[in-house]
C-alpha cells in the first residue's frame, strides 16, 4: 500500500537560507548512503557539493549495487539505501521489522537505460522485442537484425544490480538472460567491455554512455526509434526509463536531522542541477511515498 506524502520545496532563496542556517551545526556522525552502482557517481557528486556548503556535515557514499544497499538498510548498516529499482514487498517487510517503522521512498531523479553497442557496429536501431530476443538468446547473430555475420556477445550486470532486475522485468518480460551472458560488476565495466568488442552489446544508465554508442530503441516495428535523452525520457518516447530512489525507515526520515537535511538538498534546485550535470534527468518535485 502506498500513501503519497505531500512534499513542497521552495527553491532559490529557501535553499540559500537553508545552507546559512545549517552550515555551522555539526552532525554527531557521518550520514551513510549505500547501494546502486548506477547512482554512485551522482551520490558522490551530491555528497561533495553538500559537504562544500556544509563542511561540518559528512556524507559517506559507497556502491555495490541496489541489492547491496537494500541489504545494508535491512541490516541497519546504512542510513539511506540507494536503488535503481523499487523495493520488493519482502524487502519492505524486512525493513519494517528491523526498524518497527514503515519505509520512506524518495524518487529523486530519472534515468533512461541505454542499450550500448561498439562504435564499429553498423546496427543503428532495435525494437524492444529484438532487444529482448538478443538478451534472452533467441537472436544470436548480428545479421538477424541487419548487421554483419558475427556472433552477438552479450554483456549484462550482476544479479544484485537494480539495473539487472529492472531490465529483466521490464525489457525481458521476466524471461531469463541467455546463459552465455557475461555478468559485469558495474555499468562502467559493461561500457569498457563493449567499447573494446565490435560484436558486443550491453545496457546501463545513460550517463555512463561514453566510448560506446547508444542504439535507437523502438517500441515496436511501426514506431520510430529514440535514444535515452532527457527530452525523450520526459516525453515517454524512449521506452526504457525509470525513477532512481533513496530508501530509509520513515522514523529516520522524520526524526534524524542528517537524513532529512540531505534529502532536502537532493530534492532542491541545487540538487537537481547536479542530476543534470552528471548526465541523468532531473525531476520537478521529488515524490516521497510511504511504503507499507
Amino acid at each position: 500500500m502506498r500513501k503519497i506524502l505531500s512534499f513542497v520545496l521552495i527553491i532559490a532563496v529557501a535553499v540559500t537560507t537553508f545552507y546559512v542556517s545549517t552550515a555551522n551545526a555539526d552532525w554527531k556522525k557521518p550520514l551513510t548512503v549505500k547501494g546502486s552502482d548506477t547512482m554512485v557517481i551522482l551520490n558522490q557528486r551530491w555528497a561533495e557539493n553538500w559537504m562544500k556548503a556544509n563542511p561540518k556535515k559528512r556524507v559517506q557514499v559507497t556502491g555495490g549495487g541496489s541489492g547491496t544497499g537494500i541489504a545494508a538498510l535491512i541490516n541497519g548498516t546504512t542510513d539511506i539505501g540507494a536503488s535503481s529499482r523499487p523495493l520488493k514487498d519482502l524487502e519492505i517487510k524486512k525493513i519494517q521489522n528491523r526498524f518497527q517503522s514503515t519505509v520512506t521512498e524518495i524518487a529523486n531523479s530519472k534515468d533512461g537505460i541505454g542499450v550500448y553497442v561498439n562504435d564499429a557496429n553498423a546496427v543503428k536501431e532495435l525494437t524492444m522485442d529484438q532487444v529482448k530476443d538478443i538478451f534472452t538468446g533467441k537472436i544470436n547473430n548480428w545479421k538477424e537484425v541487419g548487421g554483419k555475420d558475427a556472433k552477438i556477445i552479450r554483456y549484462s550486470r550482476e544479479s544484485n544490480s537494480g539495473t539487472y532486475v529492472f531490465f529483466k522485468e521490464n525489457v525481458l518480460k521476466k524471461m531469463d538472460y541467455a546463459s552465455d551472458s557475461q555478468n559485469m560488476p558495474g555499468t562502467a565495466a559493461v561500457i569498457n567491455a563493449v567499447s573494446k568488442d565490435p560484436n558486443g552489446i550491453g545496457y546501463g544508465g545513460a550517463a555512463y554512455a561514453s566510448g560506446v554508442r547508444m542504439i535507437f530503441v523502438k517500441k515496436d516495428a511501426n514506431t520510430p526509434g529514440y535514444q535515452a535523452t532527457e527530452e525523450n525520457v520526459a516525453s515517454g518516447k524512449y521506452p526504457i526509463s525509470r525513477n532512481l530512489y533513496y530508501y530509509t525507515a520513515k522514523k529516520n526520515y522524520d526524526n534524524d536531522e542528517r537524513v532529512k537535511e540531505f534529502i532536502a538538498y537532493v530534492c532542491s534546485q541545487a540538487g537537481q542541477d547536479t542530476v543534470k550535470a552528471v548526465g541523468y534527468f532531473p525531476i520537478k518535485t521529488c515524490q516521497i511515498t510511504e511504503r507499507k
